[in-house]
């Protein structure tokens, strides 16, 4: 696993320990068994973004805090120059560039998404976590399940939809994508 990875694993396990919770309990906000969320807390294992919004809003920490290490500090604007922002690359298929990780007490956590492509036979992974979420494909084809409806989206489309419902997405045509995520 990347060491991006392990950072969030660190800060993930740092949050818990800063809250003096135990395993048990954020494994049962996180939706896994102990044995499950203390592999997600050693950095072997790939922490989804939906599991971190989860964590984030049930303890009411930055979602970005979690995932890029960074307190936000602005509350009047932040403004995210072309090509900057942080990032994290969960894996190689997927990279989050958060468009607004510096200003504090966001109502919404948009970021810039890159999704690589994988194999034609490889499942789409599926994941939740609460509120809603809006999408708009900037560059490339883009398969986005949800709820068991399979979408395809081409540059220029959007789609807002509840991100309660089990949803996941491939890049499509052997293809880069790239879209705005804007989570709510």
């Amino acid at each position: 696993m990347n060491e991006q990875i392990k950072q969030v694993a660190e800060r993930l396990r740092g949050l818990r320990d800063a809250l003096e919770i135990t395993a048990e309990e954020m494994a049962e906000t996180c939706d896994l068994t102990t044995d499950a969320y203390l592999a997600l807390e050693s950095g072997t294992v790939d922490i989804s973004v939906s599991l971190l919004h989860r964590v984030a809003h049930k303890y009411n920490v930055e979602l970005t805090a979690l995932m890029f290490g960074n307190e936000p500090t602005m509350n009047s604007y932040f403004v995210t120059r072309r090509g900057k922002g942080v990032s994290v690359e969960r894996t190689h298929a997927y990279k989050y560039r958060s468009l607004a990780a510096g200003f504090a007490r966001r109502k919404a956590d948009p970021f810039m998404v890159t999704v690589h492509p994988k194999p034609d036979d490889e499942p789409i992974y599926l994941n939740t976590h609460a509120g809603q979420e809006f999408n708009y494909v900037v560059s490339g084809r883009l398969l986005l399940c949800i709820n068991g409806k399979d979408l395809i989206l081409e540059e220029g489309d959007s789609i807002y939809f509840n991100s309660e419902l089990p949803h996941g997405m491939k890049a499509l045509d052997g293809q880069i994508v790239r879209f705005l995520a804007i989570i709510l």
